[in-house]
Parts: C-alpha cells; structure tokens; sequence
C-alpha cells in the first residue's frame, strides 16, 4: 500500500497539526498581517540565553503583542510612510492639483522659490559665438560701415558713425537698412525732390542712410522713376545725379548704377516703349554734365557690341555744338524760364505758317508740357498772324469767296491758319476752350499798341474770334435779350 494512504486526513480541526500535533508555540491571529509580524519576531532581549528558533530542548518563546508591530509617527510628515495622507486630513485643506507630484517623484522639476537661479553665475567668454554684449551689461552695438577704417586713415563721413558717447564696446560693421528699405527711402526722396526740387534734401537724406554699398541704386531708382514721368521730372533728374556728384555719389558708384539700368531694359521697355532712347539721352547728359566718364561708353560697347542704347547716346555727342544742344535735350518742357518757353513758342508758330502741318505742330506743343500756359500761345500765334497778313488785309465778305489755295499762295491766309490750328488742338484735348478765351482777352488789351504796327488788327481779331467759335475753339455766345427783360434787368 502506498506511503500516502497512511498519512492521516487532514480536515479543519486537524489542519495545523499534521506538522505540529501539539500546537505549541503557535499564537492564535487574527489576520495574515499578525500571522507575519509574529513569525519574523525577533526574541525577546528579557532571555539572552533563548535560542530563538533554533531546534533545542530548551527554548523560550517570547510572546509577542499587536501593538510592538505598528507603525510609530512621530511627527505627521516627516516619516517616509506616512499612513495619514494629505489628501484625506481635514486639517490640510483638501487636494490641491499644483501640490501633486509628477512622474519620478518630481525629479527634474524647476522649482521658481527654490533660489538655484539666484547664485553667481560664471563669467561668459566674450569670444563665444553666443556671447551677448547686452546680457554682459553693455550698451548694445553701434553700425558702421565696412570703410571705417583705423590708424592713418580716418573715418569717411559717409560711411562711419559716431561711437563716441553711446557706451557701445565694439562696432558691427555693413549698412544699417537692408536692400529693400533702402530702395523705398530712396524712392521717396526722388518723389519728394520732384515736388520741392530741392537736391540738397535728397543729398542730406542718403547721407543719412549710411548705405554706401548700396549708391548705385540710387542712379538706377532715379533714373526709372523719370522715364515714367514728363521732361520736367526728367530734366530734374539730369540736374539730381549732377549735385550727387562726386558726394556722395563717387564714379563707380555712377557706373554701377547706369549698368544695373541698362541690364534691366528689357523690364522697363513694357512700361515706357521709349526707354531706350530716353536712356541713352540720360547717358548723353550724364557725360556733357561731367558725371559719367566717355570711356564707360566705350567700355560698353566693346562688352555689348550693336547695343542701341549706347550707340544713340554716342551719336548725340557726336552732333555740332552737342553739349548746348543736350543743355536742352527734354524738350521745351523741361522746367525751362518763361522767356525761352516765348521763343520756342515763337519758333513753333513760325514754322507752322511755312509748313501747315497740324500734326507736327500739335506733337510740339503737347512736348511742351505747359497746359498752364497755352494762353500764350494763342495770345502770340494770334499776334504773328495778323503781323503777317499786315496792311495789305481787307476784310469783306466777297473776298472770303476765293479759295484757300489762292490765299496761301498769295502769302495770306494766315489768320485762317492759325484760327484751324487751336481748332485743331481744341477738338485733341490738346489746348482747352478756357486757354483759348483767355489768350484773346489779353489780345484785346494790347489793342492799342498793336493798332500802331497793324491798323487793321481790330477787325482782324474780331474775324480771327469769330473762325475760332465757328470751329469749337470758343463756347457759343449767349443768346440777346429782349428789350423789356434787358430794361427789367437794367433797373434792378
């Protein structure tokens, strides 16, 4: 029979005592937490000759009790397991989120109060790329160019800056804009000297700058915004890079700029379809104006061979007398005084009577550019006119039965003439009916010196006002009034 058929049958009144039939030394508990605390027990200090649970003869049990076995607080907090927890003590004040300890019991976490950020830090190293002058008690940086040199050569004006007095320890070199912010100042400089022209405000404001590096755009910004605007502004122009020369503008400066407009040409032709010819006028005035030197023509062409641009500016200056004629090379319209303005509207009129040409004489006077003072010239085209036809003019009806044709190969006919030419300019919106009104009133008051060279310049005015009106030059006069309106009239 098997050796595990012999073992007794263990059941709940003989559990415990298959290994201790006695039951000695076994202490009733009343929960496994007992149970545990009893069995690790130590023996008791009273009997210094106990075994402890050595086998033996003789050993003594100590018994043990509940109460050696708890947790001892001395202080609520300060024991590493503290069975009152913070979270359920009244005393506390509930939970408090901001109290919590995060994930690795708070290790790493920055703590604002805990004073570590208010010790000495160490001296930074001034050649660390991270250094930072402000950080180290500096007054910050001051901007200077790359031409303010040291030692035996001073400063230039136009590109240095005064560092003495900001407390600045070390200067940045390079411009203080940047490209774009320099393009925009610049362009409303030249847009403001249009208004004023005054070029010494636009000298003063690009020395402000204290962009050196970038002068040539100044040639190429002034230049563009001329070509969009009318001989005046272009004129201006001419006159603008003559006080920017040699300062600040100094040569290269020049050169570089008339390169970076010739380079972008192609740009400018979609806008304005004569840029080029106007461009190669501006390189013409530059070299009569001394600005730009002949040998970057040269120099040009060699590079651009068949370049029209330089080509024309070289057949400019190849013309006689070429530097009086650049002088005036935008036309009648280039801000020019009032007396020459008369001569050119003298000579205009002039050759009008010998050509009878509407056409070129209304792109004469549209390159003017004087709307303002058109009534001048039908103040003096009136004047030439009747001069011409002179003493030998009879005004009566059966004579204005011949043709035209006679008329102008007897050499009369001007005052016909001249009356179809503001016709002409009225019907364009070229001259305006207000110009034309206004230059016969002025006629009229220099009647009686005009009776003393032409005796018949009374009647011939009235006949040169009435072709005008007939032609749309003048408004058509108000109707007459009756008598009895114009007594009622009288009486008020």
């Amino acid at each position: 029979m098997a050796d595990f058929a012999k073992r007794p049958e263990v059941t709940v009144s003989t559990m415990g005592k298959v290994h201790n039939p006695k039951g000695e030394g076994v202490r009733v508990t009343s929960s496994p937490a007992d149970a545990g605390a009893s069995a690790n027990a130590n023996p008791n200090p009273a009997h210094p000759k106990s075994h402890g649970s050595r086998p033996g003869p003789h050993r003594h049990h100590h018994q043990h009790t509940t109460d050696e076995h708890e947790t001892k607080v001395t202080e609520e907090g300060s024991s590493r397991r503290n069975i009152t927890r913070k979270k359920s003590d009244p005393t506390s004040g509930g939970f408090e989120n901001s109290r919590k300890k995060q994930g690795g019991s708070g290790k790493g976490k920055w703590d604002p109060l805990d004073g570590a950020d208010t010790g000495d830090l160490p001296p930074t190293d001034e050649n660390d790329p991270l250094y930072d002058d402000e950080d180290a008690g500096g007054a910050g940086y001051v901007l200077t160019s790359v031409n303010d040199g040291g030692g035996d050569h001073p400063p230039k004006a136009a590109t240095s800056y005064d560092v003495a007095g900001t407390g600045a320890k070390k200067a940045v070199y390079g411009p203080m804009l940047t490209l774009a912010e320099f393009k925009i100042r610049a362009t409303e400089c030249v847009r403001e000297y249009y208004d004023s022209g005054d070029a010494d405000e636009v000298v003063r404001c690009i020395d402000e700058m204290r962009c050196r590096g970038y002068h040539p755009e100044v040639v190429k910004r002034a230049v563009g915004l001329g070509l969009d605007r009318g001989p005046r502004e272009r004129e201006l122009t001419s006159r603008l890079l003559t006080c920017l020369h040699p300062t600040p503008l100094g040569d290269d400066d020049v050169e570089a700029g008339f390169t970076l407009l010739l380079d972008s040409l192609d740009e400018l032709v979609v806008d304005v379809p004569d840029a080029r010819a106007m461009v190669g006028s501006f390189l013409a005035r530059a070299v009569v104006d001394e600005v730009l030197a002949p040998a970057y023509l040269s120099a040009r062409n060699d590079d651009h061979p068949g370049d029209e641009v330089v080509e024309r500016a070289v057949g400019l200056l190849s013309r006689e007398h070429c530097n009086a004629r650049l002088e005036h090379v935008w036309g009648p319209g280039d801000g020019r005084p009032v007396a020459e303005l008369k001569g050119v509207m003298d000579q205009l009129l002039e050759e009008y009577l010998l050509s009878r040409e509407l056409d070129e004489a209304a792109r004469c006077v549209r390159e003017m550019d004087a709307p303002h003072f058109h009534h001048e010239l039908v103040k003096r085209g009136a004047k030439i006119a009747m001069e011409k036809d002179g003493l030998d003019h009879h005004h009566s009806k059966a004579d204005n039965g011949n043709s035209a044709d006679a008329d102008v190969a007897d050499g009369g006919g001007s005052v016909d003439a001249m009356a179809a030419l503001f016709s002409f300019l009225v019907k364009n919106a070229i001259v305006s009916e207000y110009q034309v009104s206004k230059g016969i009133s002025r006629l009229m008051k220099l009647m009686p010196d005009l009776k003393l060279d032409v005796p018949a310049a009374p009647a011939m005015l009235d006949e040169f006002e009435g072709m005008c009106r007939e032609g749309g030059c003048l408004p058509s006069p108000p109707p007459p009034q009756p008598p009895a309106a114009a007594e009622t009239q009288a009486e008020a």
